[in-house]
């Protein structure tokens, strides 16, 4: 069953806790699929009425910042060697390689790339922790998480919401178009084999031959 099937088929407290754990879990540094949850969600409530897209987008928002500041802490308090920890239940997420990458971009861009992080699937799980294992001040995360929290999750959501109003729209007036096009097409098809037919018959008559002239 699709994502987006199956969260129609539960109450919309159950999606709204259900998306602001999921993205909370994963700002934490958890590997979970917090964007498609979220789009999915979004795109639910834009074809659903009991799905309040503003309460969905708040929820969404509350848990990418509460995760990352868990996560933050986690990370000043495990330093480093929660990153080997992590690596190894997480091989394919937490490699030497992405954090060597996510420390650089960490170390370039400072709070900014906590905030753009949020953008970003890999970063996303990343920035928490590894902003509290590099000690960066607190003052600067959490604004930095705040904005980005409120601009990735608000704005996916309104985003989505919103494109799927106009998708759904259009699908409808698509399906009356289609259907006079259809009907356009049928009389206009029927209308050429029907004198296509004509001129073959009248091809096929025999040509009557013009009696003899008597002597």
């Amino acid at each position: 069953m699709h994502v987006q099937e199956w969260l129609g088929t539960v109450p919309a407290v159950a999606v709204y806790a259900l998306v602001g754990t999921v993205i909370g879990l994963e700002s934490l540094g958890i590997p979970l699929p917090g964007e498609i949850i979220l789009v999915s969600s979004a795109l639910l409530a834009s074809q659903h009425g009991d799905i309040d897209p503003v309460v969905l987008g708040a929820c969404a928002t509350a848990g990418a910042i509460i995760g990352d500041s868990i996560g933050y802490a986690i990370g000043r308090k495990g330093g480093r060697p929660l990153l080997g920890w992590l690596g190894g239940k997480f091989p394919r997420h937490f490699s030497e390689a992405h954090i060597a990458t996510a420390e650089r971009s960490f170390q370039k861009w400072g709070m900014w790339a906590v905030f753009f992080g949020r953008f970003v699937a890999l970063l996303r799980i990343f920035a928490g922790p590894l902003a509290g294992v590099l000690r960066m001040p607190y003052w600067k995360f959490l604004t930095a998480n705040v904005l980005g929290g409120i601009l990735w999750a608000g704005g996916t959501t309104a985003v989505i919401y919103y494109v799927g109003i106009v998708a759904e729209s259009w699908l409808k007036r698509f399906s009356w178009l289609g259907l006079v096009a259809a009907v356009l097409i049928g009389v206009t098809s029927m209308l050429v084999l029907r004198r296509k037919a004509n001129n073959t018959a009248s091809a096929a008559e025999p040509t009557p031959t013009p009696a003899p002239v008597g002597d």
